[in-house]
């Protein structure tokens, strides 16, 4: 499959993509001359004449507006939507463990589907009680803390 970065895909994420996704062609936007800025009603069909199949996007309100939608459903493509609310290296990584975790999935899905999807891979809860467990072993102490050796 051919795959589209948009725009507002960071440029350092297509790095990322292509150590764990292979055997996919995986191009950003901005590395298209001509094509930044290209506003979604125009990208969609212009993506479509330039064989991808798929877009990748990280915007959340694309689904909200009429024209924009309209535009998706005409290209026949394939969209794939990520979460990614937070800024700076924390955003990042969640960006990343998001795709990482979802997209091979969703691309393996698109091989056997027989018409067009719309994809929203599911984030990765930032909240660091969620990311991690701590322990104060003098509170809790996990089995033979206090065993000697």
């Amino acid at each position: 499959m051919r795959l589209l970065l948009d725009e507002n895909v960071p440029k350092p994420l297509r790095q990322v993509i292509t150590a764990f996704v292979l055997n996919q062609e995986i191009v950003h936007l901005l590395d298209l001359p001509g094509w930044s800025g290209t506003r979604d009603e125009s990208l969609y069909p212009r993506a479509v004449n330039e064989g991808f199949q798929v877009i990748l996007t990280n915007d959340g309100k694309q689904m909200q507006r009429p024209r924009e939608v309209a535009a998706i459903k005409a290209s026949g493509l394939h969209r794939i939507e990520y979460p990614h609310k937070h800024a700076g290296l924390a955003g990042m990584g969640i960006a990343i463990a998001t795709v990482a975790a979802g997209l091979p999935g969703a691309l393996a899905l698109l091989e056997e589907a027989d018409g067009q999807r719309l994809i929203t891979l599911r984030g990765v809860d930032p909240t660091p009680r969620s990311r991690m467990q701590v322990i104060d072993p003098k509170i809790a102490p996990p089995k033979f803390w206090f065993t000697s050796l």
